[in-house]
């Protein structure tokens, strides 16, 4: 029974390290013991939107989903984006953290600072900032009545909107995309995109408020 007990432990050991393979360790982190969730990028059927598959084996396995020890004096429930590695992490009690893939701001457009999520919306409209639209012409038809719902909008599944310790939009999201290539690039206009099937799983973890603090390094 002890010999059988032995084994067990042996191959659930086994089990955690080749469930926490990963290519890339950051100051901060190890990763020796890392859940990663490469499993999770099927197709979706939420809220009567299917969104597709994502090919995630395109996607370089570090921008896959998957818990990490992070050493950290953020609280619990914080959100820390670490623009320069592309890395976004939701702090977990006992030292670890959700960590995700995103897509940072194009040069220029790139942003920094604390913030809160005041509010969070499910397959958001979309309204384009009216800097946006002196730059791009043929989005200035949403900035009144905005986009609505649905597999192209560039606000994909979720959005979290994050406003200024006084109150005030920052007009910067954390949302989802249906540009699953451009995570782990500079791309967007300035606000922070996840894959779809992983702003679902971000968003089922934050409770907007300013307890909800969003950290963006740079």
């Amino acid at each position: 029974m002890r010999f059988r007990n032995a084994l067990l432990l042996c191959g659930l050991a086994a089990a955690v390290t080749l469930a926490g393979c990963s290519s890339s360790s950051l100051p901060g982190e190890k990763v020796a013991t890392n859940a990663i969730f490469t499993s999770d990028y099927g197709a979706v059927e939420d809220n009567g939107y299917a969104l597709p598959a994502i090919p995630i084996s395109k996607v370089n396995t570090k921008f896959h989903r998957q818990i990490v020890d992070y050493a950290t004096s953020e609280k619990p429930g914080t959100i820390v984006v670490n623009t320069p590695n592309r890395f976004l992490y939701y702090v977990l009690p006992g030292g670890k953290a959700v960590r995700y893939g995103i897509g940072v701001g194009k040069s220029g457009f790139a942003w920094q600072g604390e913030a809160y999520i005041a509010w969070k919306q499910e397959w958001p409209n979309w309204h384009p900032p009216k800097e946006m639209a002196d730059r791009k012409p043929e989005v200035a038809r949403y900035v009144k009545d905005g986009m609505g719902p649905g597999l192209k909008n560039p606000l994909g599944a979720r959005a979290m909107y994050l406003f200024n310790e006084k109150g005030q939009d920052t007009l910067f999201r954390l949302h989802g995309t249906p540009e699953w290539a451009s995570i782990g690039t500079a791309a967007s206009s300035g606000c922070i995109r996840l894959m779809n099937q992983d702003i679902i799983d971000l968003y089922s973890r934050v409770r907007p408020g300013k307890g909800a603090r969003v950290v963006v390094q740079q």
